[in-house]
């Protein structure tokens, strides 16, 4: 039985190379899984299989439970889907970057099925982050392009640096002040969906220029708490949440909210696959736009060129945005997302799915935002990151009345 972790940068066709193995084509010492059996086990997999289930009104990942996979939380998705994909039989299963967007409990109950799973099935782990290597896999090796050639892992420390090519420009309207300098407060916030309390008198206040990581297994109401902060959850009417200086339901409009908040989420560089370069992907932040419509003016030109040879991306201006690797359309879209100096940035899960070289250059772009403005960051993640440093974090802590909240100070 052969295992295999296999480490692969963001410059490699991941499902190319998936295709190769799953369709029998593999060269070189991977050629063994060429008369065998596979299955797919990836967020992209569980995606396509909520669809058809929603589509056909069927239940196939988990019948013993007669519930759609979609009803699950992405950690008990992932074992639901575990489970079908062992029940195929497979001589082997691709796992996909299993352990992104879980919580370290689900990470540690994870690796342990996979470990128990590798006395029946061969396993070929595909991972971004060395941290995630498998100890009892005993075949280790990272692909570095497309020619998909194996090569020995070796580790690279991550410097962390702080970007120092330029400072970050100024905002071009003076930014905004708020009373106390409080731009979120909740105090006893509680959300139920159906009977179900997601959470339970949370108290959270948020101030300019913190930097604050949001934490919490999967589940915890990470995504309930954000939906509050950015305006979108009807279930803040009522309570006392004050946004940007006034309670919600208090006669402002989402739109008034919205522009105090820079986001990025992984979704988004779905949204820019047509033909923007990238210096007009990150002028239309300019104007709230998905794409360059407007004229924008000499200065706003000039800012974002600073700001690319703040990211040290000059020499990339003029290319096409699809074409840039993963950290770097992520490290223009959180750039996108600052642009205008909001009062608060929201970062969702930014690092997921990047290789190390790749983490690291988006926490030096963190970190220089947290030294060089007055923005408030919220960081959202499962993964306490070496080199970012938060001043305090937000644990949702689950209870059988729903998830509390608390506060640790850095």
């Amino acid at each position: 039985m052969q295992h295999w972790d296999i480490l692969l940068s963001n410059q490699v066709n991941k499902k190319a190379f998936i295709e190769t193995i799953l369709n029998s084509q593999a060269t070189g010492e991977l050629a063994i899984f060429n008369s065998k059996k596979g299955i797919l086990f990836s967020d992209i997999a569980i995606e396509k299989f909520i669809e058809k289930e929603y589509q056909y009104d069927v239940i196939e990942a988990s019948p013993d439970s007669h519930r759609q996979l979609r009803t699950f939380s992405s950690g008990e998705r992932k074992k639901e889907f575990l489970k079908y994909c062992i029940n195929q039989n497979p001589d082997f299963i691709i796992f996909d970057n299993p352990f992104d967007h879980l919580d370290q409990a689900s990470r540690v109950i994870l690796a342990d099925s996979l470990k128990n799973l590798a006395d029946n099935v061969a396993i070929i782990q595909l991972l971004n982050r060395f941290a995630d290597v498998l100890e009892f896999v005993p075949n280790k090796v990272q692909i570095k392009d497309n020619t998909f050639e194996l090569h020995p892992i070796t580790k690279t420390e991550n410097h962390f640096k702080t970007l120092t090519t330029a400072s970050i420009p100024k905002a071009i309207e003076p930014p905004h002040t708020f009373p106390e300098s409080v731009l979120i407060k909740m105090e006893n916030v509680s959300v139920s969906y159906d009977d179900r309390k997601i959470t339970d008198n949370i108290s959270w206040t948020i101030k300019q220029g913190e930097f604050w990581q949001l934490i919490g297994p999967n589940g915890a109401g990470k995504s309930t708490l954000l939906s509050l902060i950015t305006g979108d959850n009807p279930k803040g009417f009522g309570q006392n949440l004050f946004l940007f200086g006034r309670k919600k339901g208090s006669g402002e409009s989402v739109w008034d909210i919205k522009k105090q908040i820079g986001i990025f989420t992984t979704s988004m560089t779905d949204l820019f696959q047509k033909g923007h370069t990238l210096e007009q992907m990150i002028l239309s932040g300019f104007f709230d736009s998905i794409g360059l419509y407007n004229e924008p003016t000499n200065l706003q030109k000039q800012i974002v060129a600073q700001w690319l040879e703040v990211i040290e991306m000059s020499t990339l201006a003029k290319k096409r945005f699809i074409d840039l690797s993963i950290g770097q359309q992520r490290v223009a879209l959180i750039v996108r997302a600052v642009l205008k100096h909001p009062p608060l940035l929201i970062l969702d899960e930014p690092v997921e799915g990047l290789d190390d070289e790749n983490v690291d250059l988006v926490i030096q772009l963190i970190n220089t935002i947290k030294q060089e403005t007055n923005v408030t960051i919220l960081y959202v993640s499962h993964r306490i990151e070496a080199g970012l440093a938060p001043t305090s974090v937000f644990e949702l802590v689950p209870s059988p009345t729903g998830s509390i909240g608390k506060i640790h100070n850095i």
